[in-house]
């Protein structure tokens, strides 16, 4: 049975404005996730390398419980489940007072999520960083927090651009499951022009041309700040 083929539907109105409002809050959602996820996820990151031991214990847990639990089963614990458990009021706000309330329960959901594994990202390049330059730092008399703030944090993001880059992309492509509590977003859009339309085939190869582009355009922008930021005398420095 021979398919007939009509890319007008994604070029056409209504259903070009639906995937275009589908790109701008798949884009929201990501950055704010993001936001979240990287101040967050350096303060864990952080938290991971101190000397105080109830604070690596805490920061330990964090990573242990949101990493081992699937992402869509946190969205819907937050959004299903947390609202019954809380206080009565705080309850109904969630579920009734809280503007937009599933945009908010994706963002912060996957923005918790994706703290953890940036948490080890940072943990990485601190360590990477070396002992030795945090001795450094204390013998010129700096304190502990100066050496993090001026030594050890900018070292460790700068070396970890690549791995950030692809949390980052991890980001924007899970942020396809707040589809699941009712976000409109990309691929929810798809699901509707494809529903509209009958056009599965064109309807999710435009989407999946959109992610494509929009990756791309992340990884070419990054590799740049990645030539930028690199430490010379490094590994990664001298493969350039």
């Amino acid at each position: 049975m021979r398919y007939d083929w009509d890319w007008s539907v994604v070029v056409t109105d209504p259903y070009r404005g639906w995937l275009l409002s589908g790109l701008m809050l798949t884009l929201l959602v990501s950055i704010a996730s993001w936001i979240i996820a990287l101040v967050l996820g350096s303060v864990i990151g952080v938290m991971r390398t101190v000397e105080n031991r109830p604070m690596r214990a805490f920061a330990a847990a964090y990573v242990e419980l949101f990493r081992n639990i699937p992402l869509l089963v946190q969205i819907f614990l937050f959004y299903f489940v947390l609202p019954e458990v809380v206080p009565t009021p705080v309850g109904i706000w969630l579920k009734r007072g809280l503007p937009h309330a599933e945009f908010w329960v994706s963002v912060v959901s996957l923005g918790l999520y994706t703290a953890c594994r940036v948490a080890e990202q940072v943990k990485a390049g601190i360590n990477a960083a070396g002992r030795g330059q945090t001795n450094a730092g204390l013998a010129t008399g700096l304190t502990r927090i100066q050496v993090y703030r001026f030594i050890l944090l900018p070292i460790a993001f700068r070396t970890t651009v690549p791995a950030m880059t692809s949390e980052f992309l991890n980001v924007f492509k899970n942020s396809s499951l707040a589809l699941t509590i009712g976000v409109l977003e990309l691929t929810a859009r798809t699901r509707q022009v494809s529903e509209y339309t009958y056009h599965s085939l064109e309807s999710f190869a435009a989407a999946s041309a959109i992610y494509i582009v929009i990756s791309f355009i992340v990884v070419t922008f990054m590799r740049r700040v990645e030539d930028w930021a690199k430490v010379q005398g490094t590994l990664a420095a001298e493969a350039r």
